[in-house]
């Protein structure tokens, strides 16, 4: 591995997260990644940030989609509870 990719990978694991801007004053500073490294940063970002996200129980997608079945569509409190549903049936 690239020395950019090193340096990007110890940046995400601190950071948490990695912007265009990190990315490309690693790249300057350090030189291009190949393409599979520019892929294994971009699958190692978007991992770390659905891990980071919050996790649904299933107590939480229960309750959410009775209000789905009770609240008003388009209503303040549907759109709330759809997100949990949405987000808990897509491996949150």
């Amino acid at each position: 591995m690239s020395s950019t990719y090193d340096q990007l990978k110890a940046l995400l694991e601190k950071q948490g997260t990695l912007s265009e801007a990190d990315i490309q004053k690693m790249v300057e500073a350090h030189g291009p990644m190949t393409p599979e490294e520019q892929t294994q940063i971009a699958a190692a970002i978007h991992e770390k940030a659905r891990s980071s996200a919050q996790k649904i129980s299933l107590e939480d997608y229960l309750a959410a989609s009775k209000v789905l079945d009770t609240a008003p569509e388009g209503s303040e409190e549907y759109q709330r509870a759809l997100k949990i549903v949405e987000a808990y049936e897509s491996g949150g």
